[in-house]
This record gives C-alpha cells, sequence and structure tokens, in this order.
C-alpha cells in the first residue's frame, strides 16, 4: 500500500513536469525502464546496492533513459529517485504515469484474454461493446490462453470479469466439494 501511494505522487509530479507532447515518449520509456528493472537482476543489483554510488547509478539511469528514448526532463526525475532512494518503485511508478495518461487521454487500458486468438471482426465488436459499456475511448490488448478452454477473461483496472468455461468448472467443483 505504501509503496503505491509513492509510486502515485512520485508519478503525478512527473506528469505535471511534462508538456502534452512528452507524455506519450515518457510513458514508453518509464514502461521499458520498469519492465528492465523488473527483469534484469543485474540492473537492480546496480540500482540497490550500496557497493555502487549514487553518481553510478543515476549515469545507468541516464544511459537507459536516453536509449528508450525519455525527454530530457526524466533523466532530473530518475536522479530524484536515486537520491530518495525510491528505485524500487519504478514498476509500480511506471504503472502510475500509464493510468494519468491513459486519464488524460481519455482512454482506458483493458486486457481480454481468451482460449485462442480473436479474429479482427470480434475484436472490433468486443471494442465497440466496451466503449458503450465504459462510456470512453478503450485501448484493448488481446492475450491467449489455452488453459481457458474456452469464454474471455476481461481485465478493467482491478477488475476482473471472468467468463471462462475454466472459472466455472472452478466454481462448480468447489460447490461440489462442499456439499
Amino acid at each position: 500500500m505504501v509503496k503505491s501511494s509513492v509510486a502515485r505522487r512520485y508519478a503525478r509530479a512527473l506528469f505535471e513536469l511534462l508538456d502534452p507532447g512528452s507524455i506519450a515518449p515518457t510513458r514508453a520509456g518509464l514502461t521499458d525502464i520498469g519492465e528492465a528493472y523488473s527483469t534484469s537482476s543485474q540492473l537492480k543489483h546496480v540500482l540497490v546496492s550500496p557497493a555502487f554510488g549514487a553518481e553510478q547509478k543515476q549515469a545507468v539511469l541516464a544511459a537507459l533513459s536516453r536509449k528508450v528514448g525519455c525527454p530530457p526532463v526524466v533523466d532530473g526525475f530518475l536522479t530524484q529517485l536515486v537520491k530518495k532512494n525510491r528505485v524500487g518503485c519504478l514498476p509500480e511508478i511506471a504503472d502510475a504515469f500509464a493510468t494519468l495518461a491513459d486519464q488524460a487521454k481519455g482512454t482506458q487500458q483493458v486486457t481480454v484474454c481468451s482460449a485462442k486468438a480473436l479474429d479482427q471482426a470480434e475484436q472490433d465488436r468486443l471494442r465497440r461493446q466496451l466503449c458503450g459499456l465504459l462510456k470512453h475511448d478503450v485501448d484493448l490488448t488481446f492475450e491467449t490462453d489455452p488453459a481457458l478452454l474456452a469464454g474471455l477473461q476481461i481485465r478493467i483496472g482491478s477488475t476482473v470479469v471472468d467468463s471462462t468455461l475454466r472459472s466455472r468448472l472452478t466454481a462448480m467443483q468447489g460447490r461440489l466439494t462442499r456439499e
């Protein structure tokens, strides 16, 4: 809980520093940096280890920021994260920043997971239905998971609508084992 509130404050501060044209590249860059931090044990080691000085950590983050195409203001932001010992919040800050960018754009991130890939007509129909239901634009991400068997699992923020066969079978199993 504390980490997410810290991440939201830092994301808000960065968001307010940017002009509207810098929001999209900053979002993409922060997402890439947050993902690199989460997946690279070597990067994480350098950024959290006391064996490396603040200047070294700042240099690594600045190089990474330039590599992923962030605006120059992000370098100063990353420097503050190092100084305040908040580098560990990078993935959460990236997520919070993405949420702010979506709100500013008037869109909602939605992830749709199905057992098999949906064709373009199905994707378009689902997009129209979700836009009508949510009353604003949606940015859909489609995933496949054969373990779902059939149906759709739709994630809208922290809400999950699960109409998959797997979830229904699991619920039925739970009811049968209780009796």
